[in-house]
């Protein structure tokens, strides 16, 4: 197991108002694609993580995305309530994975 944090925006997917999510800094995604060479992945290359943001810790997925070159990591509305986060409020995150 490895553990990663960063600081990112919190941002919605556009045209979709309900789905927001957070982009992987882009240097912890290099390092967790060379963490994981030869670990396979699940649907679409997306990688099993542990998040812990504020005091609230889930289990998800962060998925591929090609046109930012980084990982994106979906914000539970339930979370986001918990922690009071909105729409392009930064947030620290810790990953395991």
């Amino acid at each position: 197991m490895a553990q990663y944090e960063f600081s990112a925006d919190v941002w919605r997917w556009p045209g979709m108002p309900a789905w927001h999510f957070v982009s992987v800094d882009k240097g912890v995604a290099v390092k967790i694609r060379e963490d994981r060479v030869g670990v396979p992945r699940v649907g679409w290359g997306a990688v099993p993580v542990t998040v812990v943001v504020g005091t609230t810790t889930w289990k998800t997925v962060i998925f591929p995305h090609k046109k930012s070159e980084t990982f994106l990591l979906p914000m539970k509305a339930e979370v986001r309530e918990k922690e009071n986060i909105n729409d392009g409020d930064i947030i620290f995150i810790a990953l395991t994975t």
